[in-house]
C-alpha cells in the first residue's frame, strides 16, 4: 500500500483534483510531467471525465472506472480497467498483457505518448463503460 502523501495527510478534505495536482507536484520530475500530460489528454478526450482518488492514485471515471494513473520509479502506468476488451490499433498497451481484463501503458522517461491514439483509446473505453 502506498504511503499517504504529506499533502494528503495535511488536507484530509482535499478534492480528488487537488490530490492529483499535489501528486504531480510532489513527483517534481519527468514522472510528474508525464502524469500531467496524460491527465490533460484524458480531459481532451472526455471533458465529462470524473477525477477520483482511490488506492492513493488518480482514477479517471465515466460510467465506471476507465483508467488509473500509477507512478513508479521507472514508469508512469496508465491501467485501463477493461483494456483487454479494447481495440488498440496503435499498440499503446505494453504492460499487463497477460490478464483477461486489464491492460496498461507504461510510459518511461523520455518517452512521448501518441496523443491521438491515447485519446481514441480513452474514448473507446468510455463507450464500453456506457454500453
Amino acid at each position: 500500500m502506498r504511503k499517504q502523501s504529506d499533502f494528503e495527510e495535511a488536507n484530509p478534505e482535499a478534492s480528488p483534483a487537488e490530490l492529483i495536482d499535489a501528486r504531480i507536484e510532489e513527483l517534481g520530475d519527468w514522472r510528474g510531467a508525464a502524469l500531467a500530460r496524460a491527465r490533460s489528454l484524458i480531459h481532451e478526450a472526455d471533458p465529462e471525465v470524473v477525477e477520483e482518488w482511490k488506492w492513493r492514485v488518480p482514477v479517471w471515471s465515466h460510467d465506471g472506472i476507465v483508467c488509473t494513473g500509477e507512478t513508479y520509479k521507472k514508469a508512469v502506468k496508465l491501467t485501463f480497467a477493461k483494456g483487454a476488451s479494447l481495440e488498440d490499433p496503435s499498440g499503446l498497451f505494453n504492460s499487463s498483457l497477460g490478464g483477461n481484463t486489464r491492460r496498461a501503458i507504461d510510459i518511461s522517461e523520455g518517452e512521448e505518448i501518441d496523443a491521438e491514439a491515447l485519446k481514441a483509446l480513452f474514448r473507446e473505453a468510455v463507450s464500453l463503460n456506457a454500453a
